[in-house]
């Protein structure tokens, strides 16, 4: 995984305070459940109630005495995540993290078949979400010595098909949105260099084990599992600010 650490044994993330957008999906799941087996304290947030009900209530269960709290958020809304920003700083005296996993899907069987309707949806789910959690938490990241705001992207921003061009220009948007988040850290940093980082995990697809159920006789070739990713993404708090800001981490091989 590209010398990201696995988070465990460290103790790095005792007594963290990280926030999940997009934490009702496979990948939510298995991020809660991670971090909360690390120690954090856990802040999520979905626009599904209730899969985000069932996410916490497994991640509490699993680990007996983590705090693992959600809530809805309207992500397309500014305002919003700012509110949650400034109700979550204020409950548990510090935000540590925001795991951005907020994700969609629209594709076409050819370019020229491409539906902007299809760019419409993905503007507000992969760029307008990480504009509001990014303007959101910015602050609050840069007073922690340990912030980290984390966006999970895929291969197909940098090298895009013609069935995926809305896809891919919103993935492509949101790196270079949370790149100009990991510039606000290290010019916050000064000489010192950045205390808090932004950072991309870059990943051909996600795979779980319902998708595998449903197709046993497929490869899933080159795909990380949902919770490999929730180890990588507990391993970037192992790494100093200066080593993962502005980095696209590759948890396949970099095309």
């Amino acid at each position: 995984m590209n010398g990201i650490g696995k988070g465990e044994g460290t103790g790095v993330l005792e007594g963290a305070v990280i926030a999940v957008a997009g934490a009702a999906g496979p990948a939510g799941r298995a991020t809660l459940l991670r971090l909360a087996e690390a120690g954090a304290t856990v802040v999520g947030c979905d626009a599904n109630p209730k899969g985000l009900a069932e996410a916490v209530d497994a991640a509490r269960y699993a680990h007996g005495g983590a705090t693992v709290t959600g809530e809805t958020v309207d992500l397309f809304d500014l305002d919003a995540a700012r509110d949650w920003a400034k109700r979550t700083e204020a409950e548990f005296g510090r935000i540590d993290g925001l795991v951005h996993l907020v994700g969609g899907w629209r594709g076409s069987p050819s370019f020229q078949e491409t539906s902007l309707a299809d760019w419409d949806t993905l503007e507000k789910l992969l760029i307008r979400t990480v504009q509001s959690t990014s303007l959101a938490f910015q602050e609050p990241l840069q007073r922690s010595d340990r912030g980290r705001y984390l966006l999970i992207s895929a291969a197909g921003a940098g090298k895009p098909t013609a069935g995926n061009a809305a896809y891919s220009a919103s993935k492509a948007a949101a790196e270079a949105w949370t790149l100009a988040l990991g510039d606000a850290f290290r010019k916050a940093g000064g000489e010192d260099g950045p205390a808090a980082a932004a950072a991309i995990l870059v990943v051909k697809a996600l795979v779980n084990d319902a998708m595998r159920a449903e197709r046993p006789n497929a490869k899933f070739a080159g795909f990380t599992d949902v919770t490999e990713l929730a180890e990588a993404i507990a391993g970037v708090w192992d790494k100093p600010a200066s080593e993962v800001n502005g980095k696209r981490l590759w948890l396949t091989p970099q095309t």
